[in-house]
């Protein structure tokens, strides 16, 4: 019966285009912390679900919404239910401050799926999403990634900031939301401004943002 089971789930799991490693990068703040950018870990992701999941039912700044369906979009990443999707945290001395995620859709083509700050005011949300961008586009090799907003704050930061070009006969993943693109021209153009970091990360940020926590108190 096990067989039969193991043969089962080998079909049900998507095939992988290939990822490329996201090289851990860290991020001064204006508070003078060091915060590291780097990938979860399969292991890692349950934390992660566990951190976001008292947001699911905090409609400010549609946190409520955002954080539903990373929720989902971890767990289908846990079950092996998500082709080729990334998960990359923003942490500070061990506590998540900020969540990132999207996918290949194929080799050219991006889908943003969504970026959560749990530490606001220093713009930890838009250092993340300047960070799977420089994903998709420097490491991947990728033209195209395909963006929506789901709040105002989100509208303003990827689709005013970054000039994401309107391609509303393309239906994104998440729905009805008018869909946008950031095209390579156009990162091209913004990622002096937009993508920060130092490489290779300082091994004293590495280690102390091994192992990974939750925030004592998330404010909204």
């Amino acid at each position: 019966m096990g067989i039969i089971i193991d043969e089962m789930e080998g079909k049900l799991r998507p095939p992988s285009i290939g990822m490329k490693p996201y090289e851990a990068k860290v991020i001064p703040l204006i508070t003078g912390e060091d915060m590291l950018v780097r990938e979860v870990t399969y292991d890692e992701i349950p934390l992660l679900m566990e951190t976001i999941e008292p947001l699911m039912k905090q409609p400010k700044d549609f946190y409520d919404i955002v954080a539903s369906r990373i929720y989902a979009e971890l767990l289908g990443m846990y079950r092996y239910r998500v082709r080729d999707e990334y998960c990359f945290v923003g942490a500070i001395d061990g506590e998540i401050a900020g969540i990132v995620n999207g996918r290949l859709v194929n080799e050219k083509l991006g889908m943003s799926y969504h970026t959560i700050t749990l530490r606001r005011g220093v713009r930890v949300g838009a250092q993340l999403f300047a960070a799977k961008m420089e994903y998709h586009f420097d490491f991947m090799d990728q033209d195209e990634v395909l963006i929506v907003a789901e709040s105002p704050n989100g509208f303003k930061r990827w689709m005013i900031e970054y000039e994401l070009e309107p391609r509303f006969e393309c239906q994104h993943e998440l729905g009805g939301v008018p869909t946008y693109v950031l095209t390579r021209a156009l990162w091209e153009k913004h990622k002096a401004n937009k993508n920060v970091g130092i490489r290779p990360a300082f091994e004293d940020v590495v280690e102390a943002n091994k192992v990974l926590r939750k925030p004592a108190e998330i404010k909204v």
